[in-house]
C-alpha cells in the first residue's frame, strides 16, 4: 500500500507558491529536475521492472497488443479555455479522452461538460482547488472528500486524480469513485516520487467501510516535464516509451495539460509548448500502431479490470 508522507520542503513550497513568481517556480523546478535526472536515468523514462505483467494476465480485449488511454488535467481557467480546441483535434483524428476539472479553482463550463458526455469523452474530478493542501492531514482530506463527492455525483463522474500527483491510496477510499489516476509507473521528478512500478492497472482492495477501486497509473512522461522543464523540441521521449509499453503489452496512459498548450501561431510563453506536439503523437500512433491498440476511456478500462482481473 502506498501512503503519503509530505516532505517539509513540499509543504513550505505550496504555502509560498501563491506569492512566488511563475518564472521563478519553473526555474526552481528545472534546477531540481536536472539534479535528479543523472541519479535516476536507470528508471526513467523506462523502469524495466514495471514491464512485468500481473500473474495470470489474460491480455487485452479483442487480442489487442496494448491499451491506450488519453487524459487531460485542466489546472486553470486558461486550460478550460483551450479544452474545446483540444477535444476537436482529438475527434478529427478519431480519438477520445477524459478531462479532469478542478471544481473550486475556476468556473467549469457546464456546456463543455455536457458536450463531453454526449460525444464519447469523459469527465473526471481533479482535486478540489489545487492548492497543494489536500493531503495536509487526515481531517482536511475527509472534509474535502465530502465536497469532492458532491461534484462527482453532480457531474456523473467516476474517476479522480489528485493535483500534483499527491496520493494516499488508503485515504482515497473516502471518495465515491470507480478508479483513481494519481500514480505513475516511474516519475522521480514529481513532488511525491514513489512510483508504483507497473504499466498495468491494479486493484486497491476495500478497507473497513469502503469498497475497493481500480488504480490507473500514467505511463508516459507528463508534458510539463518534457516540454517545459526539459525544453524538448521533439516527441522522441514519448515515442520511445510508447514503443516499450507496446512491446510489453501494457497500458499506454498519457496525461497532458491544455493549460500549457499553445494553439496559436505565436512564440511560446515560458510555460507553454506547441499543441502540435500532442497531435504529432496521435498521428504517430495512427501511423505505426493501427489496429494494435485498445483505445478506451479510463472508466471503461476500470470496468474491464474490475470485471475480469480485480485480485
Amino acid at each position: 500500500m502506498i501512503y503519503y508522507t509530505k516532505p517539509l520542503a513540499n509543504s513550505i513550497y505550496y504555502h509560498l507558491k501563491p506569492i512566488i513568481p511563475r518564472l521563478f517556480q519553473i526555474w526552481l523546478r528545472r534546477q531540481i529536475f536536472f539534479r535528479k535526472i543523472s541519479l535516476f536515468h536507470n528508471i526513467w523514462p523506462i523502469d524495466q521492472q514495471a514491464g512485468e505483467p500481473p500473474v495470470f494476465w489474460p491480455g487485452w480485449p479483442e487480442n489487442k497488443r496494448f491499451a491506450l488511454i488519453l487524459t487531460h488535467d485542466v489546472d486553470t481557467a486558461k486550460g478550460m479555455h483551450n479544452c474545446w480546441k483540444l477535444a476537436n483535434q482529438e475527434e478529427e483524428l478519431g480519438f477520445h479522452s477524459s478531462f479532469n476539472f478542478v471544481p473550486e479553482r475556476y468556473k467549469v463550463s457546464t456546456s463543455f461538460r455536457h458536450y463531453l458526455d454526449e460525444n464519447g469523452f469523459e469527465v473526471g474530478v481533479h482535486g478540489l482547488n489545487h492548492d497543494g493542501k489536500l493531503y495536509e492531514s487526515r481531517k482536511i482530506f475527509k472534509n474535502r472528500a465530502e465536497r469532492i463527492n458532491t461534484y462527482l455525483k453532480d457531474w456523473n463522474a467516476v474517476g479522480f486524480r489528485s493535483p500534483a500527483m499527491h496520493h494516499n491510496l488508503e485515504w482515497i477510499h473516502d471518495l465515491d469513485i470507480e478508479y483513481d489516476a494519481s500514480t505513475f509507473d516511474t516519475d522521480p521528478f514529481e513532488p511525491q516520487s514513489d512510483g508504483v512500478r507497473t504499466i498495468f492497472p491494479f486493484w486497491v482492495k476495500e478497507n473497513d467501510d469502503h469498497p475497493g477501486y481500480i488504480e490507473l497509473p500514467y505511463t508516459l512522461p507528463q508534458d510539463f516535464t518534457l516540454f517545459i522543464l526539459m525544453k524538448e523540441k521533439t516527441i522522441d521521449v514519448w515515442k520511445k516509451k510508447l514503443e516499450w509499453v507496446a512491446e510489453k503489452g501494457g497500458m499506454v496512459l498519457l496525461n497532458t495539460h491544455p493549460d500549457y498548450m499553445n494553439f496559436e501561431k505565436r512564440d511560446n510563453r515560458i510555460d507553454e509548448y506547441h499543441a502540435a506536439y500532442y497531435t504529432d503523437l496521435l498521428k504517430f500512433i495512427l501511423s505505426n500502431f493501427k489496429g494494435q491498440y485498445w483505445h478506451v476511456l479510463p472508466k471503461e478500462i476500470a470496468h474491464f479490470w474490475r470485471s475480469n482481473y480485480n485480485s
